[in-house]
């Protein structure tokens, strides 16, 4: 039952912030987060989907509405051979992004790791990994890539240093 609870609860409260601060709900602040992530802010819908953790669908109408916005376009990539279509962050997309990170932190940090301990937080994300890799390995796996592609920007340096550490 609490399980239950902390999943219908929390994505429900950063929803709302986000769409209070930003007016982004949770899966478009996940998408401009994803397509922050590479050194050409570009990702393949098709994996941008499964890293925002939506149908390509979902994605589509989300990358529809951002692209009103300014904040993503569309663009025809290739993916070693083969013809893709790419989500591509602006500048514009970029600079929103920068602005609602801070308070979206801001508020993960108030309803999850500011009432747990150094030890029980390795411990949720050793567990959430293995629940989750049970649930969607394909998924956790693709996270996995983004979380490394993200220390290893960090490592060097070039990361957009106005994004508070991780923004996803």
């Amino acid at each position: 039952m609490n399980l239950i609870a902390m999943l219908m609860t929390v994505p429900a409260a950063i929803d709302a912030q986000l769409k209070r601060d930003a007016g982004l709900n949770f899966f478009e602040y996940s998408i401009l987060s994803h397509l922050s992530l590479p050194d050409d802010h570009a990702v393949q819908m098709s994996n941008l989907a499964h890293l925002a953790g939506g149908s390509l669908s979902r994605l589509s109408h989300a990358v529809s509405r951002l692209e009103r916005q300014g904040y993503v376009s569309r663009r025809i990539g290739t993916d070693g051979e083969t013809r893709c279509v790419q989500a591509f962050l602006t500048p514009e997309g970029l600079d929103a992004l920068v602005a609602a990170a801070p308070a979206h932190v801001r508020e993960v940090r108030r309803l999850v790791f500011d009432n747990l301990s150094t030890a029980q937080v390795r411990q949720m994300q050793r567990i959430a990994h293995e629940i989750a890799g049970v649930a969607s390995p394909d998924m956790v796996t693709r996270i996995d890539e983004a979380i490394e592609v993200a220390d290893r920007a960090e490592r060097e340096g070039s990361g957009d240093s106005r994004l508070p550490g991780s923004v996803c």
